[in-house]
């Protein structure tokens, strides 16, 4: 575009949500093209509208003017999900969409906008004593429930309940031409949005999408009563094959609500940094809400004794949650979780998944490595069929490259979770010494960074990353492997069936013919 018509689309963005909440300044628009990993083209501006009205004007300019459209929530992502493909786009921020709209205790459903984080979300539930299946990822503290649906996210209740898609039964969505589209039971006629399946899965197809089919705007999902008792449990275990088979064992038994497992990386880095003080601080939290103050004393001091010595001796480990409403129901779903490791690992303390349960958002400065280094994960979803398969050809990738990685201070670890019964998510991560980029200078307190080491430009160590994340993809690839969180990092599109594909090339024409809503996202 040229200047003038820049001076043009601001003027008309300007009239739509004012000047304060229009950022154009080169520093603004640099950094909210920017995640956890990447950088994307500069946009012409960033505009944080507060109500669908005004989300849907803006769309309005945009698409007489063939500007592209991309939508950023809490931007915690690594995918590129939210950052612009083309210089002539304009990035929506979704964080002041961010009211509670209906928690309707009646017909257990709750309706947000699409800017309302997790953690913002499980307050106001609590208070009501309900909660989601799925309630967030780890990162919920700056993670958005309309990130998480179009991500479709994993972590807390993953285990029982799958992830976000599987909690959600409708949408709205502002589509390329301005206008509201419905999904479920909310899309008929004098119907209320507190069924997904009528027919055709309208709420699946906008699940995962990254942006490429829509804006959503408000997100309707499903409730359950907060559970009233919970149980964990850790075991340790000498090997990953041992490991792996120990958290697939659990799933299988369907009773553990949350799960993942840590390799010598995690344990003793951004994982094992839980301290005893981390550890009682959690212990008081449960305390304080337990019905039982002598079990409560007692857990606090089990912990305490434990300290740091909970994973010392075990070169991987798994943590499980377990959620019921009695105290026998949790010992029963314990016992099962025993009898599936027993012959894998052994029991060690539980004070990893019990500091989680206490406090289950964890701070933003796990963006970075606990020495400061930059962080990059990627991830997985594969059948139990192909762990082994993929662990070994990973491991054969890292000992090719060990000199390598060495030699430009890399390293990797790995966390890993299981899906309901019938899915292993394996998540390989790398560390590098390297500067800190602007965004996790803004993201990031300068407190929290100022007691860090400083590294310089490590242009050969993030070339390395790059190879292996990309070599890491071609490996998921060769086992059947599913990704979420697509963004324009995974080949959603690379060797798809032809009839899928061509429906999906089909859909995304008829939805947004011009190709501005995220271009680039899923392939399309």
């Amino acid at each position: 575009m040229t200047l003038a018509a820049d001076v043009a689309v601001l003027d008309e963005l300007e009239q739509v949500v004012g000047a304060a909440r229009l950022l154009t300044s080169k520093a603004d628009r640099e950094y909210f093209a920017m995640d956890v990993y990447g950088a994307g083209e500069t946009p012409i501006a960033v505009a944080l509208p507060e109500t669908v009205a005004e989300v849907q004007s803006i769309v309005r300019v945009a698409a007489r003017r063939k500007i592209a459209i991309v939508t950023r929530g809490g931007a915690a992502s690594y995918t590129a999900s939210h950052l612009p493909s083309t210089r002539n786009s304009l990035i929506i921020d979704t964080s002041r969409l961010n009211r509670i709209l209906e928690i309707n205790e009646r017909d257990m459903y709750v309706t947000v906008e699409a800017g309302v984080t997790w953690n913002a979300l499980r307050e106001a539930l609590s208070k009501k004593k309900l909660r989601t299946p799925f309630w967030g990822p780890f990162s919920g503290f700056a993670s958005t429930v309309g990130g998480g649906a179009s991500q479709n996210a994993a972590s807390l209740g993953s285990g029982a309940y799958g992830i976000s898609a599987d909690s959600i039964l409708g949408f709205e969505v502002v589509l390329a031409n301005g206008e509201v589209l419905r999904t479920g039971s909310h899309a008929i006629e004098n119907g209320k949005p507190f069924y997904r399946w009528y027919g055709p899965d309208l709420t699946g197809l906008f699940c995962g999408d990254s942006g490429a089919l829509g804006i959503k705007v408000t997100i309707t999902l499903r409730l359950i009563p907060e559970p009233e008792v919970f149980g964990a449990a850790s075991f340790g275990f000498e090997t990953f094959e041992a490991m792996a088979a120990g958290l697939a064992a659990v799933a299988r038994s369907n009773v553990a609500s949350d799960n993942f497992g840590l390799d010598p990386k995690l344990q003793q880095g951004q994982m094992g940094e839980v301290t005893v003080k981390d550890a009682i601080a959690s212990a008081i939290r449960v305390a304080r809400a337990s019905r039982n103050p002598l079990e409560a004393a007692a857990r606090l001091a089990s912990m305490a004794a434990a300290g740091k010595r909970f994973l010392s001796g075990w070169a991987y480990s798994t943590h499980f949650t377990v959620e019921g409403v009695s105290k026998a129901e949790i010992r029963s779903k314990l016992a099962v979780v025993r009898r599936a490791v027993k012959g894998y690992g052994r029991e060690t303390a539980n004070t990893i998944p019990t500091v989680i349960r206490a406090a289950p958002f964890v701070p933003l400065n796990v963006m970075i490595g606990p020495r400061g280094e930059r962080w990059a994960p990627q991830h997985g979803v594969m059948p139990f069929s192909a762990v082994s398969e993929f662990h070994s050809r990973i491991t054969r990738l890292y000992a090719a490259n060990a000199e390598r990685m060495k030699r430009e201070r890399v390293t990797n670890g790995a966390m890993f979770m299981t899906l309901g019964t019938h899915a292993f998510l394996y998540e390989p991560v790398f560390y590098w010494e390297d500067e800190l980029t602007a965004y996790h200078r803004r993201y990031l307190s300068a407190e929290f960074i100022g007691q860090l080491p400083k590294y310089p430009e490590n242009l050969n160590g993030r070339r390395l990353v790059a190879e292996l994340r990309e070599q890491i993809r071609e490996i998921f690839s060769a086992v059947g492997s599913i990704h979420f969180q697509i963004g324009k990092c995974y080949p959603y599109m690379k060797g798809r069936q032809g009839e899928a594909a061509q429906a999906l090339r089909a859909i995304k024409q008829q939805l947004d013919p011009n190709n501005l809503m995220n271009p680039g996202a899923l392939g399309l």
